[in-house]
This record gives structure tokens, sequence and C-alpha cells, in this order.
């Protein structure tokens, strides 16, 4: 029997099967960050595939903090309708839907933005500073009305809807960078210990949990590791993963990563032991040790490809979920493949551009990609043999676009 097509139930939510569709950036939205009919279209096809769940690519909290152009946004109940749509195709095909809460604090490209802010003024790597610029440090009221920004999001979502939200704390974004002592250097009751720096993660929990009712599930994305040098410790990420379990926590993600050092798209596969390659999964040993530590739920997301891995991992008991990611951007229907016991059928490897400051930064993970979820969401058939190198000047075009524009309408609105 196939342990990938077990059901599980969560608050009363019954999770069809254990496939996941980890969050991956779909790059759809308009200027104003509105959902629109692709993201119905997208989402409708991962249903008919049999996905049991999908965990939506970013979704901001703050229309003036967008870590790229296409992002969703959701802080008012302005597209309340849309995302009812959006909601109702996971009801349709019983799949159920997690929105991806995030902030990017200071991973935003140059100019998209008016500006950028972080726990800490913090400069990027040389190699990444030319594309993104040094944060401005948050004030206190900030810190409050961002946490209860997520609350706020998690409301709407909940009025739409959509079975539970998931927050971004993993990849170097905001949650991440209060986490990590390389991007905080805080010495208020927000930096400082791991206790100080895990605050932020709690709050927006709690605030979220207090504006949702006892069935909304609420998820968190998390990193085993920075792969850094003088970034957060496994002891400190234990002592995070065990006091938002003990908060109530419904399932927690395990990723690893930031884009100085973008292991989650597995920049650092070459490196892993070579057991760790036979298991497939980048942090399938991490959540071994972790399960030993928390009760709720895990899921690992990362290098999954063959049936046989993701049952084993399953049966295994180091977690009860397996994210699957960039498969199903090349093959949507990949849910009931590996249910029915077949292998994962396109290889995943990196997307290279040949311009090196680019592939440096593993952006074509994500660009790559989003192209063909925009081909699956008008219901064309997605293209694995696209050029990245046409989809990353495509991407550049229209970045000055959204930076013009975005000058533009702050010039009109001054």
């Amino acid at each position: 029997m196939s342990h990938l097509a077990e059901s599980l139930e969560i608050n009363k939510t019954i999770f069809k099967n254990r496939i996941i569709k980890g969050a991956m950036s779909e790059a759809l939205a308009n200027h104003a960050g509105q959902p629109n009919q692709l993201h119905l279209g997208l989402y409708d096809a991962w249903g008919k595939g049999g996905l049991g769940c999908a965990i939506t690519g970013n979704v901001m909290v703050d229309f003036r903090a967008k870590n790229e152009p296409g992002v969703v946004v959701v802080e008012t109940e302005r597209d309340l309708a849309k995302l009812t749509e959006w909601a109702n195709i996971g009801k349709k095909h019983g799949m159920v839907q997690l929105i991806q809460l995030s902030h990017p604090g200071r991973q935003c490209p140059k100019g998209l933005n008016k500006e950028t802010v972080a726990p800490s003024a913090v400069p990027f790597s040389p190699l990444l500073a030319t594309t993104f610029g040094t944060p401005r440090a948050l004030s206190e009221a900030e810190i409050l009305d961002i946490i209860q920004r997520f609350a706020e999001s998690a409301r709407i979502c909940e009025k739409a809807g959509f079975e539970g939200v998931q927050l971004h704390g993993a990849h170097g974004y905001l949650i991440s960078q209060f986490l990590s002592p390389l991007t905080n250097k805080r010495q208020d009751q927000w930096g400082g210990s791991i206790e100080n720096r895990m605050r932020f993660l709690l709050e927006i929990y709690q605030a979220v949990r207090a504006k949702t009712s006892e069935k909304f599930i609420v998820s968190v994305k998390l990193n085993s590791a920075d792969f850094q040098r003088g970034g957060i410790t496994e002891e400190e990420v234990v002592q995070v993963f065990k006091a938002i379990d003990a908060a109530g926590i419904d399932i927690i993600e395990i990723s690893g990563g930031t884009y100085e050092a973008p292991a989650m798209a597995g920049a650092k596969a070459d490196k892993r032991k070579q057991s760790t390659i036979a298991r497939e999964a980048y942090f399938l040993d991490f959540a071994e040790k972790i399960r030993k530590e928390v009760k709720c739920h895990l899921m690992v997301t990362g290098g999954f490809r063959t049936a046989q891995g993701m049952n084993a991992a399953l049966e295994s008991g180091a977690c009860e979920f397996i994210g699957i990611a960039r498969p199903l951007a090349v093959e949507p229907d990949v849910s009931n493949h590996l249910i029915a016991g077949r292998d994962v059928r396109y290889a995943v490897e990196q997307i290279k551009t040949g311009i090196p400051f680019v592939d440096k930064m593993a952006i074509m993970e994500i660009l790559w990609y989003a192209a063909q979820f925009k081909a699956i969401g008008e219901g064309k058939k997605p293209n694995p043999k696209l050029s990245p190198l046409k989809v990353f000047l495509n991407y550049a075009k229209n970045n000055v676009k959204a930076v013009i524009q975005g000058r533009v309408n702050s010039r009109k609105s001054a």
C-alpha cells in the first residue's frame, strides 16, 4: 500500500493524501497584487492532478514590501471575491489550500519598493549588493504593525474559504531575518538571545490564532539551517522548533537556505553525504532529529523524486507530509502518478542562464518555473525545454517596467 495515499485529519480538515505542493512563486498577479484567472487555472490543474494540499506562492501582507513583480498581496478585503473563487477551486477537487503569508524584509530587488526594511541595516554580500540594497532597520511600532498585518491577512484568507495559512519563516525572508544573528543585530527585545530573536515569529503566530477560528490550520516554514557561517546554530533551530510546537502550530515545513546560500534550490546537494543522496530529500536527516523533539506534523520538501523514496520517508515516521515543488511545474498531474507508484518523469536540475552572477543567486529557480505556471494557468502544456536565458531576459524587461510603473504611481500619490 502507498503511504502517500493515506489520508490525515487536522483540525477537522481532511488531507486526502500526504502530498503537499510546496510554495513556489507564481508571479501571475498584476501590479496591484491582485489574483486573477491564471491563478485559478493553475490551481485547478493541480487539483485535477490529485494533489492533497497546495501551499500557495508568497502572498505579501504589505503592498509596500513586495519581493518581486507579479506577487499577490492580501492586506484588505479588496480582492475577497477572487480569493473566494480561488479557495473554491480547492474545495471542488478535495484539495486543501494554505496561503503562504510573507514579508520579504530586505530581500527585495532595488527599485521595486520605495524602501526595504529589516530587523537591522545589514547589507548583502558584495555579489548580491548590486541587486539588493541595504535595508533600513524597523522601528518598534513598525514591527508591531507587521505582526498585525500577518493576522489581518490570515483573517481575510479564512473569510475567503481557505483552510489555513503558512507563515514563511525560511529562505531569508523577514521572519528568518529576525531569527538569524547575521541579519538581526538588534539590542532590544527583538534581538540578541534566541528567545528574543524568535519573539517576532511567536508574536505573529499568536496574533494569527487570535483572529482566526480553532479549525483554521496554521503552519510555518522554517530553516533547518541558514548554511552561512555565523548564522543560526542547530541548537538554536531546535529551540525555535520546540517553542513554536509548544505554542500549538499544526504543521512545520522543514527547509533551509537563503538567497545568499540557496540550499532550498539544491545548491548544496553536491556537498551532501552519500547516504543522504540515496534517501533523496535534502532535509530528511534533520527531520528525524527534530521528530523526537516536537509533536506537531512535519513536512519535508526538497529532493524527493521517486515514489519509493517518499513512501520510505513516511514509513520511517520522520514526517507526515511530503512536499513536492518543482516537478509540479512540468508535470501538473504528478501526484496521481506518485500515488500509483510511478516516479517523477522529468529530472529536475539547476536552471542556469550562463550569466554567472544570475546563476549564483539561483533566481532562475523561481523565474523559470513561474514561466511554466503562466502556461499552465492559460491551459497550455508546460515546456521542460524552455530556454532559461530567454526567461531571464523577459523577466528583466518586465522588472524594469514594474520599477518605472512604481515610480509613476508614487509621484501620482505624492
